[in-house]
């Protein structure tokens, strides 16, 4: 069976390979830190599966800590003029999918 929330997060990653791609250039430390704080998305959820308890919720708010981080890093990408509000809206609404599946698991 399929776990929705990190295939969502998977899909979050997919998205931001062509929306994140101008800040290689423009600010290499913050499309840097994209990249790992969605891979920490779905590396937290996946291992944060194979846990029980208060162990796995633990995981399971990392993820969204790093979820959080990631569309903050897209808003501040777009308020320093670096990504324009057009080529993060589609991320941010997966983002926002995928937020809120993680409120439920860490709820």
């Amino acid at each position: 069976m399929k776990f929705i929330a990190l295939e969502v997060s998977l899909d979050v990653i997919r998205s931001l390979r062509v929306t994140v791609a101008p800040l290689r250039k423009s600010d290499p430390k913050l499309y840097d830190q994209i990249r790992r704080a969605a891979s920490s998305v779905a590396l937290n959820l996946a291992e944060g599966r194979r846990r029980r308890g208060a162990d796995r919720r633990h995981f399971w708010r990392i993820a969204a800590g790093s979820a959080d981080e990631v569309q903050a890093a897209l808003r501040v990408s777009v308020a320093w003029g670096d990504l324009g509000v057009d080529a993060v809206e589609d991320t941010l609404a997966i983002l926002d999918r995928l937020l809120g599946l993680l409120w439920g698991l860490t709820r």
